[in-house]
C-alpha cells in the first residue's frame, strides 16, 4: 500500500475547507478513482456531518481528493469539500 502525501497547497487548505487528512487517505483507499483534468486523479467519500460550517447546519460533508500516483507514494494537489 503506497503512502499517502499532502503538498503545502493542499495542507494549506485543511482548515478553510473543514477537512482532515483522515478524511482524504479513507476517501483515496476506499473509493474508485477517476480521471480529472491535467492528467490527475480524484474521488469522492461522503462522511456523517451533522454539524454547523459557516453558521449553517450540515448533515453530510463530501470530501473530493485530486492526486496524482506516482512510483511510490500518491501525492494529493488539492482538497474540495461539500457540505450539504
Amino acid at each position: 500500500m503506497k503512502p499517502i502525501r499532502l503538498t503545502a497547497h493542499a495542507r494549506s487548505y485543511l482548515h478553510r475547507r473543514g477537512f482532515s487528512i483522515e478524511e482524504v487517505e479513507r476517501a483515496i483507499r476506499s473509493q474508485p478513482w477517476q480521471p480529472a483534468e491535467l492528467g490527475r486523479l480524484e474521488c469522492r467519500k461522503e462522511f456523517e456531518f451533522n454539524d454547523v460550517w459557516n453558521n449553517k447546519f450540515y448533515a453530510t460533508k463530501q470530501v473530493r481528493p485530486v492526486f496524482v500516483e506516482e512510483e511510490t507514494e500518491i501525492v494529493v494537489i488539492t482538497v474540495y469539500t461539500y457540505y450539504y
